[in-house]
């Protein structure tokens, strides 16, 4: 499968109603590998407070246009970009491509409040900065990956969320669920599944969970199992790098007991 392309507006004069002539952005299908990318145009802000109806029926069009173009059940990446979608109308696309035999996996965006909303009804995720009118310099680029993504769901089997800062879960991650974070990531909840901080190479990073059963931890480069044997009580812990590699101790003081150093990149506790 190899397609690659922008599909023409109808011609008719019953289509022509739905879409306006002068419209320039339009949906774009592109086959990447063995997945889907579905690349949803970027709006202006007049058309954001308008209702989202024009693009949907777009998308419907673009997929009927090629029809037999794809295997049956291939995967779907929706490319967001910073259209704001809400989980009513995250359904309605996931409905639309299941009608086409294929199937939505990921949602990558540029939009917190769409992230969530992806997050929330059981999507991977992944969350890129947003694309800015003007060049910012490097302390404005930290600040912008510093903003944390906050999830108040669980984070199933099949998903992962990707996001270039800290990620608060306000539920449980899953066996076979994943979060990838360029900063620190705290499960409010059991932490089943796979996290790795500071994906960029922060050895500063942690990961904190108020029960602690991971099938993988990794932090910067550095990659670790859990524990053998699960303790008898759980209470919330913290995962930290060390000189020796990832340790896992109690959170409570942690901050109060354990300090940073660059130079041995990773924590150790204060004299």
């Amino acid at each position: 499968m190899s397609f690659d392309r922008i599909l023409p507006l109808p011609d008719s004069s019953e289509e022509s109603s739905k879409f306006p002539l002068d419209r320039y952005s339009q949906v774009h299908l592109k086959s990447e590998g063995e997945k889907i990318l579905l690349i949803l145009p970027t709006p202006s802000q007049k058309e954001e407070m308008q209702d989202w109806g024009q693009t949907w029926q777009e998308l419907k069009y673009c997929l009927k246009s090629n029809d037999k173009a794809w295997q049956s059940g291939t995967a779907v990446y929706l490319v967001a970009q910073d259209r704001l979608l809400d989980g009513r109308q995250l359904l309605a696309i996931a409905q639309t491509l299941k009608e086409a035999d294929l199937q939505l996996k990921c949602v990558r965006t540029s939009r917190r409040q769409t992230a969530v909303a992806a997050a929330t009804a059981g999507y991977s995720v992944q969350q890129e900065t947003q694309t800015q009118p003007f060049p910012v310099n490097a302390n404005e680029i930290a600040s912008l990956l510093a903003e944390p993504l906050y999830l108040k769901t669980t984070v199933r089997s099949g998903s992962t969320i990707r996001h270039p800062g800290t990620v608060i879960v306000l539920g449980d991650v899953n066996p076979g669920g994943e979060i990838v974070a360029d900063g620190d990531i705290i499960v409010w909840g059991n932490l089943r599944g796979i996290t790795h901080a500071g994906a960029k190479g922060d050895r500063e990073c942690r990961i904190m969970a108020l029960r602690m059963e991971p099938t993988q931890l990794r932090i910067a480069d550095v990659v670790a199992r859990a524990p053998a044997l699960a303790p008898k009580e759980f209470d919330p812990e913290v995962a930290y790098m060390t000189s020796q590699g990832i340790r896992i101790t109690g959170a409570l003081n942690f901050s109060k007991t354990y300090t940073f150093v660059p130079k041995v990149k990773g924590w150790v506790e204060k004299e």
